[in-house]
């Protein structure tokens, strides 16, 4: 879109060089030649991220050029920039592989996270059992024992808990000594 008016002191030469439909003359042709290189100069995704300042050097180049035939460009503005099918196919393509690539840098991130988190895990069992066989050694089986201990302590205290549990009597003639 692109508001004109002539510059008044050379109104009478645009008339006589251009006629009176000088607007519908010139504004076409130097829009397309201002227009297309500009548009050159940017690359395709270029031109979407960056439209206020394709938008600006296409405004500053056609009232340059517009300038040169004696007109007075009041506003330019570029109102619909579309592209062909297969140009914005190749676009969202694009936009879907940059979005798989991130998604498998995040996968590979997660799995080294994952990888660190066994070792550190690893590192320290093997230093939880180096303790205990220090210990073993030094204390004899004792800590084993206390282990074991503690170990039925919390086994006893999880089944209390439990409303699934049933208690039976340790001898297995629990049968005959029921009364009839």
């Amino acid at each position: 879109r692109i508001l004109s008016k002539p510059d008044e002191p050379r109104v009478p030469s645009i008339f006589k060089s251009l006629g009176l439909d000088w607007d519908e003359r010139v504004l076409p042709s130097i829009g397309n030649e201002v227009v297309k290189s500009v548009v050159a100069q940017y690359n395709a995704e270029q031109l979407l991220t960056q439209r206020d300042r394709v938008s600006r050097s296409v405004r500053e180049s056609l009232m340059s050029r517009a300038a040169d035939f004696g007109i007075i460009l009041e506003d330019v503005a570029i109102t619909h920039l579309s592209f062909g099918a297969e140009f914005t196919k190749a676009v969202e393509s694009k936009q879907v592989a940059e979005q798989d690539a991130e998604r498998a840098k995040f996968v590979v991130m997660l799995a080294e996270q994952e990888r660190n988190a066994q070792i550190i895990r690893a590192e320290g069992e093997s230093d939880a059992a180096r303790l205990v066989s220090e210990a073993t050694r030094a204390y004899g089986s004792s800590v084993i024992e206390l282990r074991r201990i503690e170990a039925c302590k919390d086994i006893a205290t999880t089944m209390s808990k439990s409303r699934n549990v049933v208690y039976l009597p340790h001898t297995s003639n629990m049968l005959l000594n029921m009364a009839p």
